[in-house]
C-alpha cells in the first residue's frame, strides 16, 4: 500500500485503521517490529497473533497512520514476509498506548509457520562473552534464530504452544521478552542457563555420564579419541565421528550399514570449509545463511586437514555444512577439526527424535549421546542444495526450508498430497498456496512409514486441513497410494512425471504452454510400462506425451534398480539381439553363466523383464558399461559415477546425433546408434571418461533437437537426473542458445522429494490427458 491511495479519509483527523495480515509472520518477530512502528509514529491500538495470520489496529493522525501503513511493507525485514494486508477503516476508540496483544485462538490455522533458523551472530557473540549470563548456554536464541517448526504443538506461535511451554521463564529473561529495546521482545524461545534446557551425555544404555558443561567437554573428548556421538540437535539426532579418523568413519559405515554412500562433514568455520572444498561466493552466501543447508562443494584434492578417503569414496564432492545450532558451535570450537555429521539413524529409518527412540535404535551405533531435555515434535532432517550455473537447486527440503510455503492461484479447495515413495514428503494446498512438508524419507521400513503417518498428522493440524480430496502418485504399488485409498477421501492420482513438472511450474510460477523434460529413474507409465525418459507438452488445461526415450526391458524387474548390470544387457539386448551373448563386455562378465542363462530368457521372453523409457536406466547402463558401477548400494550411485568420470575428460568424445522418428504422434528418440558408437569406441580403447562426456553432450543434443521439434518455448527440465551439474548447466546453456527459456527446480527438489507439489497442482486443475 502506497501513501496517497485515499484509505484515509481525511489526513488531518484522527483515524483508526484495522489490518488482517497473511505472509510469514509469526516467529520472526514481527509484532516487535510493528510495536516499535507503531510506538515511533505515537500511534495507539495492538497487534496480536491469529491463527490465520496477525491482526494488526492503529489509530492517532491521519498522516501519521497513513506513514504507518507504508512503512510496514517498507521496513519489514526477513525471514518476515507479508503476503497480503486487508486493510478496514473502523471506529475510533480513543486509545493512545500501542500493545502486544494476547493471541487469538478461534480462527481457522492458516498461518505461515516458520522454518528453523541457524544462530544469529549476536547470540553467538553473546555465547562466547565471559560477561555475558549467556556464556557458554548451548541453547541461546532470539527473536532472530533458533528452533520454529521443530518445536510447534499448535498456531498461533505462542510459548504456551511450542515445546518451550516446559520451560518457565526466569525473571530476566521475563525481563527482556517485555522490554521493546531487546531484540528477545515477545521472543517465545527465550531461555537461559537458570530457566532453559539442559545438556546430558548418557551411555549406550541410557545411563547419565554427565550434564552441562561437562557432558559437552566428554562428547568432545570422546570424538577426539574416535568413539561415534549421537548428538540431539535441532530437528533429531546426528551421529557424529571424526572425519580425519579412517578407522573412526569405518566403523560408522559398519554399524550404520552404509557400505559406500557419502558422508555429510560439518567444518567448523567458514575457513575450514575454504580449506576442505573450493568454496565459490553463492556457495559460502548458502552456507552462512540462515538455512545452513548441506552444500555439496568439490572437494580439494590439497585439503587441510585430510579427510578420511571413506568419507565419500570415489567422490569428488562433499556435502559440507557449518555449525547452525549453538551447540554445535560449542562442539566444534573445542573440537578444532571437522566431523562427519550424518543423520542419525540406520540406513532405511527416518530420524531419532527423541532420547526413546534414539537410544533404542540408535545404541548399536552410538558409543555415547549428548542429548538435551527440550522436546522436537517435528524432526526435521538436514537440508541439502547443490549450486548450478550460480544458482542454487535443493535436493533435500528439509531444515531451515521446510515447511515451504509457495503460490497457487489454483488452491481453492482444501486438498492433501501425499507424494510418492523414495525421498517421500507431504504437501497441504489451500488458499492459493501450497505448503510442502519436510522430508521424511523412502517408505520401505517400518519405522519410516510411521514417520510418514505422522508428518501427515502435523501437516494437516498445524494448517487446519480437512481434505476435500487426498493426491496420491499413480502407481498402485506405492504405500502412499495405499494410504491415500485407506483415507475415505476423494482420491486423486497424479501422473508421476506430470507430477514433476507440475512442481517445476510451481516453483517457477509458470502456467501453459511448457514442455517439460521430465528424466528420472523410475515412474509408472499410463501404458503400463515404466517411465522416466519424457517430454510432456503442457497446456493450460491439457497435457500430452509428445517424445519419451527409446523403450529397453529390464531384466529381473526391481532388481535393475540395484544392478546397473542388468540395465545395461537389456539396453545391449535392444541393440545386438542374440548376437549379446557371444561379446566381451563388463557387463556380461559382472555374470557367471548360468547367471546369463537365466537373463537370456528373461530377454528373449520378455519374463520379468519391464519395459522401460527411463534416462536414469539409461545411465545405469553407460556406467555398466564403461565399468564404472556394476551393482549400486544406494540410488542414482551409477549416475554419479558417469557424471564424475566426464567431469574427468580430457575431451568429450562425439557420439553419433539421437536418431528422432515419429510413431503415433509421439516422438521416440533412438539411443541404439549412439550406444553401439560408444561401445566400438571403447572397445577400441577411448577413455571411458571421454565417452562419459560424450554420453552427457549426446542427451543434451536430444532435449535440444526434440524441443526443437515440438516448438514450445518454455522448457522446464525435471527429475532426479537434474541433480546432475554437467547435463542440467549444458542443457539449460544450449536450449537457450537455441532460443529457448529454459526453467529448472530452485526451491522444490527435483527429484521425488517434489512430488507432492506437483499433484496438490494436480488436483487443482484435473488436466486431461490428450490422446493421439
Amino acid at each position: 500500500m502506497e501513501p496517497g491511495t485515499g484509505l484515509l479519509a481525511d489526513d488531518a483527523q484522527r483515524q483508526r485503521v484495522r489490518l488482517t495480515i497473511a505472509g510469514a509472520v509469526q516467529g520472526v518477530g514481527f509484532r516487535p517490529f510493528a510495536y516499535r512502528l507503531a510506538v515511533s509514529e505515537g500511534l495507539g491500538g495492538f497487534v496480536r497473533n491469529t491463527g490465520s495470520g496477525v491482526a494488526l489496529e492503529v489509530e492517532g493522525e491521519g498522516e501519521a497512520v497513513e506513514r504507518f501503513l507504508a512503512r510496514l511493507e517498507r521496513e519489514v525485514r526477513p525471514p518476515a514476509v507479508i503476503d497480503r494486508i486487508a486493510p478496514e477503516t473502523i471506529a475510533l476508540t480513543g486509545q493512545r498506548d500501542f500493545s502486544i496483544a494476547p493471541s487469538s485462538t478461534g480462527e481457522a490455522p492458516g498461518v505461515v509457520v516458520q522454518p528453523d533458523l541457524a544462530m544469529c551472530e549476536d547470540c553467538r557473540a553473546e555465547m562466547n562473552d565471559p560477561a555475558n549470563r549467556r556464556y557458554r548456554y548451548p541453547f541461546t536464541s532470539c527473536m532472530h534464530c533458533g528452533p520454529r517448526f521443530s518445536i510447534i504443538e499448535a498456531v498461533p506461535y505462542d510459548r504456551a504452544r511450542t515445546a518451550m511451554r516446559h520451560f518457565a521463564m526466569c525473571n530476566a529473561c521475563r525481563a527482556e521478552y517485555h522490554d521493546p529495546a531487546s531484540r528477545r521482545f515477545h521472543a517465545e524461545i527465550n531461555a537461559c542457563p537458570d530457566c532453559g534446557p539442559r545438556l546430558t551425555l548418557r551411555s549406550a544404555d541410557g545411563a547419565t555420564l554427565a550434564e552441562q558443561g561437562a557432558a559437552l567437554e566428554q562428547a568432545a573428548q570422546a570424538l577426539r579419541d574416535g568413539q561415534i556421538l549421537a548428538l540431539k540437535g535441532l530437528g533429531g539426532f546426528q551421529l557424529l565421528v571424526d572425519a580425519r579418523n579412517e578407522a573412526a568413519v569405518t566403523r560408522l559405515r559398519q554399524r550404520k550399514h552404509r557400505p559406500a554412500k557419502p558422508f555429510a562433514v560439518m567444518a567448523g568455520s567458514i575457513a575450514q570449509a575454504h580449506a576442505l572444498a573450493y568454496v565459490s561466493r553463492a556457495e559460502r552466501q548458502w552456507l552462512e545463511s540462515p538455512v545452513a543447508p548441506i552444500v555439496l562443494l568439490h572437494s580439494r584434492t590439497d585439503a587441510s586437514p585430510s579427510l578420511a578417503p571413506n568419507v565419500a569414496s570415489a567422490n569428488p564432492n562433499i556435502g559440507l555444512m557449518l555449525p547452525y545450532t549453538p551447540l554445535h558451535h560449542l562442539l566444534m570450537d573445542m573440537l578444532g577439526f571437522p566431523v562427519v555429521a550424518t543423520s542419525g539413524n540406520r540406513s532405511g529409518e527416518p530420524l531419532a527424535a527423541n532420547d526413546e527412540e534414539a537410544l533404542s535404535r540408535l545404541s548399536g551405533i552410538a558409543d555415547l549421546f549428548l542429548t538435551h531435555d527440550r522436546p522436537i515434535l517435528h524432526p526435521v532432517d538436514d537440508s541439502v542444495l547443490r549450486v548450478i550455473a550460480g544458482k542454487a537447486t535443493v535436493l533435500r527440503s528439509a531444515r531451515g526450508f521446510a515447511p515451504l510455503v509457495l503460490t497457487d492461484p489454483h488452491q481453492t479447495a482444501p486438498v492433501l498430497a501425499l507424494g510418492g515413495h523414495m525421498k517421500s514428503s507431504v504437501a497441504v494446498g489451500q488458499a492459493e498456496t501450497i505448503v510442502l512438508g519436510p522430508h521424511v524419507g523412502d517408505l520401505d521400513s517400518v519405522e519410516t512409514r510411521a514417520a510418514f503417518s505422522s508428518s501427515i498428522a502435523s501437516m494437516t493440524a498445524l494448517y487446519g486441513l480437512e481434505p476435500a480430496r487426498v493426491a496420491c502418485d499413480a502407481h498402485p504399488g506405492y504405500h502412499s497410494t495405499h494410504v491415500a485409498q485407506a483415507m475415505g477421501r476423494d482420491v486423486c492420482k497424479a501422473p508421476h512425471h506430470l507430477a514433476h513438472v507440475l512442481s517445476a511450474m510451481i516453483d517457477n510460477d509458470l502456467s501453459g504452454p511448457v514442455l517439460g523434460v521430465a528424466w528420472d529413474g523410475t515412474g509408472h507409465g499410463s501404458d503400463g510400462t515404466i517411465w522416466g525418459g519424457e517430454f510432456l507438452a503442457l497446456g493450460e488445461d491439457t497435457y500430452r506425451r509428445a517424445a519419451h526415450l527409446l523403450p529397453f526391458r529390464l531384466p529381473g524387474g526391481d532388481a535393475a534398480i540395484r544392478e546397473p548390470r542388468r540395465a545395461a544387457l537389456g539396453a545391449l539386448h535392444a541393440l545386438y539381439g542374440d548376437a549379446l551373448w557371444d561379446m566381451e563386455c563388463e557387463p556380461l562378465a559382472a555374470f557367471t553363466g548360468q547367471e546369463r542363462g537365466v537373463l537370456r530368457t528373461m530377454l528373449e521372453r520378455g519374463t520379468n523383464a519391464p519395459l522401460t523409457s527411463s534416462a536414469g536406466r539409461l545411465f545405469d547402463a553407460v556406467a555398466s558399461i564403461l565399468g564404472l558401477c556394476q551393482r549400486a548400494s544406494f540410488e542414482g550411485e551409477a549416475a554419479m559415477a558417469v557424471e564424475f568420470a566426464s567431469d574427468r575428460a580430457s575431451a568429450a568424445f562425439a557420439l553419433p546425433p539421437p536418431l528422432v522418428s515419429e510413431e503415433e504422434g509421439v516422438l521416440r528418440i533412438d539411443w541404439r546408434s549412439m550406444l553401439g558408437t560408444l561401445m566400438e569406441a571403447l572397445q577400441a580403447g577411448t577413455d571411458a571418461d571421454d565417452l562419459a562426456a560424450g554420453f552427457h553432450d549426446w542427451l543434451v543434443c536430444a532435449i535440444v533437437d526434440v524441443s526443437r521439434r515440438i516448438g514450445i518455448e518454455r522448457v522446464v527440465l525435471t527429475g532426479g537426473c537434474f541433480q546432475n551439474a554437467r547435463l542440467t548447466e549444458q542443457a539449460e546453456a544450449q536450449l537457450r542458445a537455441a532460443g529457448f527459456q529454459p526453467f529448472r527446480h530452485l526451491r522444490v527438489p527435483t527429484g521425488d522429494g517434489g512430488l507432492a507439489v506437483g499433484q496438490a497442482a494436480f488436483a487443482a486443475r484435473m488436466l486431461t490427458e490428450e490422446k493421439r
